[in-house]
C-alpha cells in the first residue's frame, strides 16, 4: 500500500531539476503527491539555464522554441509565466545576411509553406517547384520513410541551393545533427507538426528574457508554494529499490522519477536496471558552440540571422541579443553539431567565427567587432542518427525515468524533455 493511502498522496522524488524534471515535478504535485525535487548543481534549469560567463549573465546557450510546443508553453503558464512577455514571436524565416531565403507567411501551415516557397525569389522557378513537390510527396506518405535513412538521403531529389540553404540549416537547428548523420524519420515527424501543423506551429518563439525566467524560477516558487521541497546542489548517490520503498541516498519514498542526463540516470540504475543502464550509457552526443561578440552599430531588421555555413565557416545562426532584451550591441553565434570545431579547438573556431562575422556583416556597414567569450556544451544533446537506440522510460514499477532521451519520436528538444517528464509523472500516478 501506497503511503498516506486515504488521501491517495504518496512521496515521490524527482532527480533532476531540468525542464523535464520540472515538469515532472509539477505534474506530480497536481496529482496531489508530496514531491522532493533534487538538483545536482546550483539552479535549476539543466541545459537550458542561465549561467555567469564572462562577468555577465548569460544562457548557456542560444535556445529556440517553436509554435508547436504545446506542452511547453502550458507548463510555463501552469507556473504563472506568460510566454507572450517573455518570447519573441515571428513567422518562421530562415533569412540570411544578404536578405535571400524563406519567409512563411501567417496562416494555415500548407498554404503558408507554399505561398512562402513561391515568394522566395531567389530561387529559380524550377526550384521552388521541385521544392514544392518534394514536400507533397513527404505529405502524401504520411511524413513517413525508412528508419535507417538519413536526412541527406531523404532529401537527394531537393534541388541543391533549397537543400543547403532551407533543408540543412533546419536539420541542424532541430536535430542538432549533421544532415549526413542524422535520422530522416525525425525530421519528417518534426516538420510534420511544425512546419505543416497548425497554424502559429511553426513559429519562432525566440527567448527575451534569461531562460531562468521562462520557467525554473517560477517552477521553483510555484512548487514550494504547494509544500514541495526543492534541493539544489545535492547529488544523488544511490538510488535503491525495495519491496515497498524507493531509496534516494537512504531516504524512503514510494516512487522515483529519474529525470537526470541519460549518463547520469545510467549510473543510477545501473543496480535495478541493468540493460536499461548500459543501454543509455551508449548513447553518443553532439555538441553545441555558443560565441557572444559585441557589435555595438550592428542592427538587423529581425532579432535571428542564417548564416552560410561550410567547413570553412562554422555557425549556422546569428542573434542580436539586444533586439530580445539584452544588452545593445550584443550577439551570439550558434555552431550546432559542433564535433568537428571542438576537435578543432577554441583558438581555431574563434578565427573561424571571426572571419564568417566579417564575411557576412563587412565592418563598413555594421562597425568593428570584438570578441566576448565562448561556451562549449560537449553533451548539448544526443546525436539524432538513425540507428540511435533510445531507452524506455518504465524501467520498474516504482520508477519512470523522464527526459528527451527516452524512447519518444522527437529530437532532442525542450518540447521532448517536458513531454517524457509529463508522462513519467502520469503513469506514475495510475499505478496502484
Amino acid at each position: 500500500m501506497w503511503s498516506d493511502a486515504r488521501s491517495g498522496a504518496r512521496r515521490i522524488a524527482v532527480i533532476g531539476g531540468g525542464w523535464g524534471g520540472l515538469a515532472a515535478a509539477v505534474r506530480a504535485t497536481q496529482h496531489g503527491h508530496r514531491v522532493t525535487l533534487f538538483e545536482m548543481a546550483g539552479r535549476l534549469g539543466g541545459r537550458a539555464r542561465s549561467v555567469e560567463h564572462a562577468g555577465r549573465t548569460l544562457d548557456n546557450g542560444q535556445h529556440i522554441l517553436v509554435g508547436a510546443y504545446r506542452d511547453t508553453l502550458a507548463l510555463m503558464r501552469q507556473v504563472g509565466v506568460d510566454p507572450d512577455a517573455v518570447l519573441y514571436r515571428q513567422p518562421l524565416a530562415i533569412v540570411y545576411p544578404d536578405g535571400d531565403g524563406l519567409r512563411l507567411p501567417p496562416g494555415a501551415a500548407v498554404p503558408a509553406f507554399a505561398r512562402g516557397v513561391l515568394g522566395w525569389t531567389a530561387l529559380p522557378w524550377r526550384d521552388r517547384i521541385g521544392l514544392l513537390a518534394l514536400a507533397l510527396r513527404w505529405r502524401l506518405t504520411g511524413f513517413r520513410c525508412s528508419p535507417t535513412m538519413t536526412v541527406a538521403e531523404l532529401a537527394r531529389d531537393c534541388p541543391a541551393r533549397a537543400y543547403r540553404e532551407l533543408i540543412e540549416p533546419l536539420c541542424v537547428a532541430a536535430l542538432n545533427t549533421p544532415a549526413g548523420q542524422a535520422s530522416g524519420q525525425v525530421l519528417l515527424t518534426v516538420m510534420r507538426d511544425a512546419l505543416f501543423g497548425a497554424p502559429g506551429a511553426a513559429d519562432l518563439l525566440l527567448p527575451r528574457a534569461p531562460l531562468d525566467d521562462l520557467l525554473p524560477r517560477a517552477a521553483a516558487r510555484w512548487l514550494q508554494d504547494r509544500g514541495a521541497r526543492v534541493v539544489c546542489g545535492q547529488r544523488v548517490m544511490r538510488l535503491e529499490v525495495t519491496d515497498s520503498s524507493v531509496l534516494v541516498d537512504g531516504q524512503g519514498f514510494d516512487q522515483a522519477i529519474v529525470a537526470a542526463s541519460a549518463s547520469e540516470a545510467a549510473r543510477l540504475l545501473a543496480p535495478t536496471a541493468p540493460d536499461w543502464s548500459r543501454d543509455a550509457a551508449a548513447v553518443h552526443y553532439q555538441p553545441i558552440i555558443t560565441a557572444w561578440i559585441e557589435a555595438p552599430q550592428a542592427r538587423w531588421a529581425q532579432p535571428m540571422t542564417a548564416l552560410r555555413s561550410d567547413a570553412r565557416r562554422p555557425a549556422q545562426f546569428a542573434f542580436d541579443l539586444g533586439a530580445l532584451g539584452g544588452p545593445a550591441g550584443l550577439f551570439a553565434l550558434v555552431v550546432s553539431g559542433a564535433a568537428a570545431w571542438v576537435e578543432a579547438g577554441a583558438d581555431a573556431t574563434r578565427e573561424a567565427l571571426m572571419e564568417q562575422w566579417a564575411q557576412a556583416f563587412p565592418a563598413g556597414v555594421h562597425g568593428p567587432v570584438q570578441w566576448l567569450a565562448s561556451r562549449t556544451e560537449k553533451r548539448a544533446t544526443f546525436a539524432c542518427s538513425p540507428d540511435l537506440k533510445r531507452s524506455p522510460a518504465g524501467v520498474h514499477p516504482r520508477l519512470r525515468v523522464a527526459g528527451d532521451h527516452v524512447e519518444g519520436p522527437y529530437p532532442a528538444t525542450l518540447e521532448g524533455a517536458v513531454r517524457s517528464g509529463l508522462a513519467a509523472a502520469d503513469a506514475l500516478h495510475a499505478a496502484r
